[in-house]
């Protein structure tokens, strides 16, 4: 566990920042098919959002894709007919076809994936199959992903181009660059120049949860990508590398891994994209040992310690796990924290009569709860809404994309330039050796 006992300004600041508060229930419209969203490519207030449920100050950037309506007859289909018509393009496409999902995802979608898993998980079945087509059943910086990892003559297809990340969308490539090049002037080198000791000035660290032109930008400066379950790994990596790592967009990850590993909350500052120097002095970000970009994931922001105290009076011997994307005070009141796929492995391996308290995104714990009748499974936060991004992805449109796919059409595909895509698998592929 952090063992961090001070109340962290960054947190109280982006605490402003966080999903609509909590009430007796969700946004009205998750009640309505995603594709009410894409003929609305602004909400007001304000404008652009993500969809039903996300926060009302997480803003897309006008380069959000967008998706175009699907036909009515997926839109208009029950639930039993997009079922049967998912099931009947699978079996049409047999071993040409492989669906991955992420555990985030709908139950609806989850039963037609092929391969269920984390982010680090579905990147290495993207990696390995041998399937002519990858349906990507999560959102776009993971369909990017598995361009990059999958073959040239392979396509990659996300049902629903809406289905973004706020948390990816927080740091782009213009915001990156600048920082580096004010890193360099304070650093008094480039960033990635060795020092006396051989070690780079800054070892550039990207969360799977980025664009592929943030993992092109460490492919091309010496860094590299890591995921919730690696990310002790990849950060240890670092710092053999380098004086300091550049951690984006995910603050509270890199927070929490760094801490973990021992290193003090006065070494972590937040750059704040907005502020010169990311809103501190020269001998602050001389003295830091990671530096951590002003990002938060909406759902797992939500996660407060108070709810854990809450968990716990109710059932004094619940067991309270959640993810590292969750603020530092949530991590270090829980029992554990870890990725999706070490929470599921923690669910599994409790004997019956457990009872766990989650932090994660709901659609996980339900299935959870449904998949262990012997142990009480419930959320830390009773009323947390679905990924909002993540619930764009619905059976309308993987019917849609499938039977396109067994008309000889490839629709929604993700590609990713050629000129991003080499620099970019340089940086994941040292993510896979590291984890290894």
């Amino acid at each position: 566990m952090v063992s961090i006992a001070v109340q962290l300004d960054t947190d109280r600041a982006a605490a402003q920042h966080r999903a609509r508060p909590a009430s007796t229930s969700c946004d009205d419209r998750l009640a309505d098919g995603p594709w009410a969203m894409d003929a609305l490519p602004t909400l007001p207030p304000p404008p652009a959002q993500y969809g039903p449920g996300s926060s009302d100050h997480d803003v897309a950037p006008p380069t959000t894709p967008v998706q175009t309506t699907i036909p009515e007859r997926y839109r208009t289909a029950s639930p039993a007919e997009l079922d049967a018509r998912v099931t009947a393009a699978k079996e049409a496409l047999g071993e040409r076809l492989v669906v991955l999902g992420h555990h985030y995802q709908r139950d609806e979608v989850i039963a037609h994936a092929d391969v269920i898993g984390d982010s680090f998980q579905l990147a290495r079945a993207a990696r390995e199959t041998a399937a002519e087509h990858v349906v990507f059943c999560g959102v776009h910086f993971m369909a990017e992903t598995a361009d990059l990892l999958s073959r040239p003559d392979q396509s990659v297809v996300l049902p629903n181009l809406a289905a973004g990340c706020s948390m990816a969308d927080m740091a782009d490539l213009d915001a990156v660059t600048a920082c580096w090049e004010q890193l360099g002037a304070v650093l008094g080198r480039a960033p990635d120049a060795p020092g006396p000791d051989g070690r780079v000035g800054v070892v550039p660290v990207t969360y799977m949860n980025s664009s592929a032109a943030l993992k092109a930008f460490c492919g091309e400066h010496g860094g590299i990508v890591c995921t919730s379950s690696n990310a002790a790994a990849v950060l240890e990596w670092a710092f053999e590398r380098g004086e300091r790592v550049l951690f984006f967009p995910d603050q509270h990850l890199g927070r929490n891994t760094a801490a973990a590993l021992g290193v003090p909350l006065s070494s972590m500052p937040v750059w704040d994209p907005r502020r010169a120097l990311g809103g501190h002095d020269g001998q602050t970000v001389r003295g830091a040992r990671v530096l951590l970009w002003r990002g938060w994931c909406s759902v797992h922001q939500r996660f407060t310690s108070a709810q854990v105290d809450a968990a716990r009076a109710a059932d004094p011997g619940v067991t309270v796990v959640v993810h590292p994307e969750c603020p530092a005070p949530v991590v270090d009141a829980a029992d554990d924290s870890g990725s999706t796929e070490k929470i599921l492995r923690l669910v599994q391996g409790a004997p019956a009569g457990t009872s766990f308290a989650i932090g994660t995104e709901i659609n996980m714990v339900r299935r959870l709860a449904d998949a262990h009748p012997d142990k009480t499974i419930t959320c830390l936060d009773p009323v947390i809404c679905p990924c909002s991004t993540m619930y764009r992805i619905h059976p309308g449109y993987l019917a849609w994309v499938l039977e396109a796919l067994v008309a000889g059409e490839v629709v929604n595909r993700v590609e990713v330039p050629a000129s991003v895509a080499g620099p970019a698998r340089v940086a994941l592929e040292r993510m896979l050796e590291v984890a290894r």
